[in-house]
């Protein structure tokens, strides 16, 4: 086996660092990203950038904002493009909703066996034979590709896809994973198309509520093939029509590897663990579920996680008790120290491909579907999430009140 190594010069070393690099058997001899080793921009592209310069915790990196790429600019960028978006599932209907109510010509391709998926579509206004097709003729029809299928599923559809791709067109995902990992996914576009992508830092509701709340949602954007000098310009475009506040570049290594470090980390997997550990312990000393749950789950849901997002961590702990707030400093480094080598040894087996194995000979399985609902439902029906149910229905339900600058009491300490 031939890897690019760090350099991206070609290394007969098969244990480089850089796994998704290796080109396995039949892999295409010219499978090479065109950008640089740290944005995935070509070269020509990264010194004509036109991206603001945002200072992020002392260290300068470049962004596109909306005032660097208009709407208008996307939309020119785009008029001649019909957008095919490849599955109604999680991003599907959030990027396609999102670039048809921004003007955009916008197709769907889903398999019709999946009857959910194409009923949902169905209901959401895209019409059969018009805006709805089977996966095969939307990317005969489209010029850009969304790939925005599971990433086992675009294993099993790039066939079909790869054989009904045009020259010239763009394959779009919002993922690395595909390609990162192609050895074991066997993603591999041909040479005279663009390869981009934007990926949201967010579920595809979150895509869609965000949009409409206009507020946007942050997301990163990579081109790894330019075959028409065009790629960054569309994948900017198609970035801003989705509905993305801002893009920061990266490259589809970079994505694919955080991103599945942190869904397995702090953003699921290590929340929920975490969460079912404290209410276990507090449950086994005798405390109420109910009890257990709000000082679990609700608080810090409903109001902590909330003034974190507002302006930090800090700013949550001085807005805190003083009590709170010695104890979260002094217990910090102790859950810092406990999990850091599991976080370690996440990032190795995301690195190594050993969690893309995983997800592809799990997800790939006819009777996922099934075993994913059982495991769901084990969490779901637990004590814990099942006193969530109750504790949610006990929420007040009234009118809103405006908040407005006059408006007292809800601004909180500046500092402590």
């Amino acid at each position: 086996m031939r890897c690019l190594g760090k350099s991206g010069k070609l290394s007969a070393k098969p244990e480089d660092e850089n796994f998704f690099t290796c080109a396995g058997p039949g892999a295409a001899a010219n499978f090479r990203p065109t950008g640089s080793p740290m944005t995935g921009l070509p070269q020509q592209l990264q010194n004509n950038n036109n991206m603001a310069i945002i200072d992020f915790g002392g260290t300068k990196e470049e962004v596109i904002t909306r005032k660097e790429f208009p709407m208008s600019r996307a939309r020119k960028v785009l008029k001649n493009e019909t957008i095919a978006i490849i599955g109604y599932g999680v991003q599907g209907p959030a990027q396609a909703l999102n670039l048809r109510d921004n003007g955009f010509k916008v197709i769907i391709g889903q398999a019709k066996q999946f009857a959910k998926d194409w009923n949902r579509a169905c209901k959401d206004g895209w019409v059969p034979g018009k805006t709805l097709f089977d996966i095969e003729e939307a990317v005969q029809r489209g010029t850009i590709i969304q790939m925005l299928v599971s990433d086992a599923a675009q294993r099993s559809i790039w066939p079909a896809v790869k054989r009904n791709l045009k020259a010239g067109d763009a394959l779009y995902f919002s993922h690395g994973f595909s390609i990162a990992y192609h050895t074991l996914t066997k993603v591999i576009p041909p040479s005279d198309v663009d390869v981009i992508m934007v990926a949201p830092k967010g579920s595809g509701t979150s895509v869609r509520r965000n949009f409409l709340s206009g507020a946007g949602i942050n997301s990163s954007f990579a081109v790894f093939q330019d075959a028409t000098g065009r790629a960054k310009d569309r994948c900017l475009a198609v970035g801003i029509g989705i509905g993305s506040g801002y893009l920061f570049p990266t490259t589809f290594e970079h994505e694919v590897f955080s991103d599945l470090t942190g869904e397995r980390g702090v953003l699921m997997g290590a929340l929920a663990g975490i969460m079912e550990a404290q209410y276990d312990v507090l449950r086994a000393h005798g405390h109420s579920p109910s009890e257990a749950f709000n000082e679990t789950v609700e608080e810090l849901t409903q109001s902590l996680i909330r003034l974190v997002d507002e302006n930090g961590m800090d700013w949550m702990y001085a807005n805190c008790s003083a009590t709170a707030q010695r104890g979260a400093l002094d217990w910090k480094p102790k859950f810092k120290k406990a999990v850091l080598p599991v976080f370690k040894d996440l990032y190795q087996r995301v690195k190594t491909g050993k969690e893309c194995s995983r997800v592809l000979n799990s997800c790939g399985k006819p009777d996922y579907q099934q075993q994913l609902t059982k495991e769901l439902d084990q969490i779901g029906n637990s004590e814990m999430w099942q006193a969530g149910k109750a504790v949610r229905a006990l929420r007040p339900k009234e009118t809103a009140k405006l908040i407005s600058k006059a408006t007292l009491g809800v601004t909180g300490r500046k500092s402590n």
